[in-house]
């Protein structure tokens, strides 16, 4: 029984650490990356995950946050920011965001957009979306107070990720090649992993009502979490995934890699709007 249970953790663990060299740059040692290994079900496994290397990049770029708040202004803290969270993350969903407008910003066939989507090149669309969402990052977390912006940080970086999962769990797998890193993902997700996925964000926004109820001498700073905003943007979370389903089905018929890094986008900026609103 014991062992059995330690053969779930170790896998489980496994799965966490593919997760997190799949979605960032963070450096395993060479010894642990040999012993995570690398198979395309343990890819798709390990998807269930995402959202919790969303939860620690967004709590390294709160410290991040936290810091360069003390040295500039909130502008260029923000930028610092916002670069930072690029940065660890090889830029991997804005690359998908920029793609994904490229492919579906033209009125263009299905087999069109997808084959734009595929082309590195990054057209008007591509980069104008890029520059706005980007803007709207920076500009939203310049608005907040240090406390509002490092859990906006952690909740917009863990609830992107999990609207991501929700659209694979509930979309068929559009491309037929191989080529693509994200195809281990076509695998549906089933209803256990996509309830661990979620629990990323849920169990983000207890903590900090939690924290924000209970004074805690020890931490740097307190959290200020709106329990209005925060269910706001749950609800904006909601449409935005609602909405992105339905515009994939209609243009594409499902997902593509590319489209999850978009939505996670979207998402993210959309938290991060809704804590800068004056109602927060």
């Amino acid at each position: 029984m014991i062992g059995s249970g330690l053969v779930f953790v170790l896998r489980e663990i496994k799965r966490f650490l593919l997760a997190l060299q799949f979605l960032t740059r963070l450096p395993l040692s060479p010894a642990l990356a040999r012993w995570v290994g690398y198979s395309a079900a343990e890819l798709s496994a390990s998807a269930r995950y995402f959202p919790w290397v969303g939860l620690l990049v967004g709590l390294l770029a709160s410290g991040v946050w936290l810091g360069c708040s003390r040295l500039w202004s909130a502008w260029i803290a923000a930028a610092l920011t916002t670069a930072f969270t690029v940065w660890l993350t090889g830029a991997f969903h804005e690359d998908g965001l920029a793609d994904t407008a490229d492919g579906l910003g033209g009125a263009v066939s299905r087999e069109r957009a997808l084959a734009i989507m595929k082309d590195s090149r990054i057209g008007t669309y591509g980069a104008v979306t890029l520059v706005l969402v980007l803007a709207i990052r920076v500009a939203a977390l310049a608005s907040m107070s240090v406390p509002v912006g490092m859990f906006a940080l952690i909740f917009a970086h863990a609830a992107g990720r999990a609207g991501a999962c929700l659209v694979l769990a509930t979309l068929p797998y559009v491309r037929d090649d191989d080529s693509s890193k994200s195809k281990p993902l076509a695998q549906s997700m089933r209803r256990s992993e996509l309830a661990v996925a979620l629990a990323a964000p849920l169990a983000c926004a207890l903590a900090a009502l939690i924290l924000n109820a209970v004074e805690f001498s020890a931490l740097p700073v307190k959290f200020e979490v709106n329990a209005v905003c925060l269910a706001l943007a749950s609800v904006l979370i909601g449409l935005i995934v609602l909405g992105w389903r339905r515009i994939l089905l209609r243009r594409l018929g499902g997902f593509t890699g590319d489209t999850l890094g978009a939505v996670e986008q979207l998402i993210e900026a959309g938290v991060m709007l809704t804590f800068a609103s004056h109602l927060c």
